[in-house]
């Protein structure tokens, strides 16, 4: 029982950031067309892969005309973290303060430190991003693969674990995952920052980032965390 509580908390969790996500790429970024927002059909991709139900997704796409929605903003803190680590850290809610208050707090108790806009920010670029987790009956190997994905519009790409991330244009983010799909590649696609260089650092570093991390993600404002780690 008390492990199922903590599964549907943490589902409700997600469902709520998605909501807000859904609401201000539908309020923000062209309208509730997602035909027409490519950050839009971004999202409600996200929210579909995470099986928040469709009147869920409805619901939150409508609310960006309700007043309501006028309370919603987005903001993107810039820190470091453990060993040095520069950080993105993107929230949405609806008091701009008391989130700034409260993400201070986190990056203190956890190695961190929050800085002036534009001081970490010049680290990442704002691209599209595809995730391929290779699976053993990949239509390709890597090489053809990475080819293959640079054909279609690829900029670059890494491999971490057994997933692939492809960067690309944000303006070319669809026809890449369409191309993909159409191959047979299971993927899934957001718009983020993605850091120029990653940085290495130590064992012990690396774990305060983790736990800096964690304690960031279960905060209900948080939505998404971007590391040059």
């Amino acid at each position: 029982m008390h492990e199922k509580g903590a599964a549907d908390s943490k589902r409700s969790q997600i469902f709520s950031k998605l909501a807000k996500e859904l609401t201000i790429a539908a309020k923000e970024s062209g309208g509730s067309d997602p035909m027409a927002n490519p950050r839009l059909r971004t999202v409600i991709e996200k929210a579909r892969a995470a099986n928040m139900p469709a009147d869920n997704v409805e619901r939150a796409v409508k609310r960006a005309t309700g007043g309501d929605a006028s309370q919603l903003e987005e903001i993107l803190i810039e820190a470091y973290g453990p060993g040095g680590i520069a950080l993105l850290i993107s929230a949405i809610g609806d008091n701009r303060n008391r989130i700034i208050g409260e993400i201070k707090q986190i990056l203190q108790r956890n190695q961190g430190k929050m800085v002036e806009g534009g001081a970490v920010r010049w680290l990442f670029e704002r691209r599209g991003v595809i995730t391929i987790e290779a699976q053993e009956d990949t239509p390709l190997p890597k090489e053809e693969l990475e080819l293959l994905a640079i054909e279609f519009g690829a900029e670059d790409f890494y491999w971490h674990d057994h997933a692939l991330d492809l960067y690309a244009n944000p303006s070319t983010l669809a026809f890449l995952k369409d191309k993909l799909q159409e191959k047979g590649f299971s993927v899934v696609s957001s718009l983020g920052w993605v850091p120029k260089e990653h940085i290495q650092v130590p064992p012990e570093d690396r774990a305060g980032a983790e736990r800096l991390f964690e304690a960031l993600h279960d905060h209900d404002d948080v939505q998404d965390i971007y590391s040059n780690l």
